[in-house]
């Protein structure tokens, strides 16, 4: 679905409230939040697409690792899972199903989330993804909006999915880049979401199909904050950058960046650059909003703890021409 068109869909429609939802319908957050108790609050997400790699293991983990992200994101630890299959049983066979549910479930177990069920229907075109209910405290819920001026803003996990899949898409892929792909995007956030809980985060959301600037845009939109990013200090995958000056750049980063183009300055990169910037990514990194005095600590303690990627990117500030806004540079 493009980018505003489920805005656009819902506009005018009235929706059931409760003075216990945290995070409703109404922000652009990854998931949902009701809070149970003055100690726990439930995060409540779904998640399913169509393959985007070959493999039907390997489509089950990055489809699993993609759904428990949004609770990642929020600052919480996912507990249920609910599977979501349609599947086209006489064209594939069950075998194949089994495989994808195989992996879905492998990254389950990775994190500590028990399966309690699921629906599946009969159809042309196969989608597999998971409903996850997760655990927070209603004080350590993390959003998406609440960066502020100072924070400095971190990324851990290197951009280019989309790219790479669509050169795969053409053949053009070698075996060693799918398979870092692959793994790239079926590696849980879990270690990130964990070890961020340590410090003073202002602000979190994953990077998925909006890019990197359309997830970040979502962070600044109406708000007195702007965004600098560095572009050089974004870390991206050599193939991807090969890939897009080649051409081979999905049609969701062109969506993504039109969507945004009033909001972000992009005046001083080379397009190949701001195509990369805006590819939709799968089972993306988190992006981090952190006090500058703990920005450093903290992505040194992510990258011993094994978030290798990880990097400062950028910062927000309150600069009057640029708030609500991102330059790039």
């Amino acid at each position: 679905m493009s980018p505003g068109d489920l805005d656009q869909a819902l506009c005018g429609l009235s929706f059931p409230g409760d003075s216990n939802v945290l995070v409703g319908i109404g922000t652009a957050d990854d998931a949902g939040v009701y809070k149970v108790s003055a100690d726990l609050a439930l995060i409540q997400t779904v998640d399913f697409f169509t393959p985007i790699v070959d493999d039907p293991f390997d489509f089950g983990r990055i489809a699993a690792a993609n759904a428990l992200s949004d609770v990642y994101a929020m600052g919480g630890a996912p507990k249920t899972a609910m599977n979501l299959v349609a599947f086209p049983m006489k064209k594939l066979g069950k075998e194949v199903l089994r495989e994808i549910l195989a992996g879905g479930i492998e990254k389950l177990e990775e994190a500590e989330t028990v399966l309690i069920g699921g629906h599946s229907i009969e159809d042309n075109e196969l989608k597999y993804g998971l409903s996850v209910t997760g655990f927070v405290h209603p004080d350590k819920v993390l959003i998406n909006r609440g960066l502020r001026p100072g924070d400095r803003l971190i990324l851990t996990k290197p951009l280019g999915a989309g790219i790479i899949n669509t050169a795969m898409k053409g053949g053009l892929a070698s075996l060693e880049t799918i398979s870092k792909i692959t793994e790239l995007m079926a590696e849980l956030n879990k270690i990130a979401s964990e070890t961020l809980s340590s410090f003073p985060v202002s602000a979190c959301t994953d990077v998925t199909g909006f890019g990197l600037l359309g997830h970040l845009a979502e962070m600044v939109f109406q708000t007195d904050i702007g965004v600098v990013i560095e572009s050089r200090a974004v870390p991206v995958l050599p193939e991807a950058m090969e890939f897009a000056s080649m051409g081979f750049v999905p049609a969701g980063a062109h969506r993504n960046r039109m969507f945004r183009e009033a909001m972000v300055d992009v005046s001083a990169i080379s397009p190949v650059v701001r195509d990369v910037l805006f590819d939709p990514q799968t089972s993306g990194g988190l992006l981090i909003g952190c006090p500058e005095q703990f920005a450093l600590a903290l992505t040194d303690r992510l990258i011993a703890e094994g978030v290798e990627y990880a990097a400062i990117i950028g910062a927000a500030d309150d600069n009057n021409n640029r708030k609500g806004k991102i330059t790039i540079v």
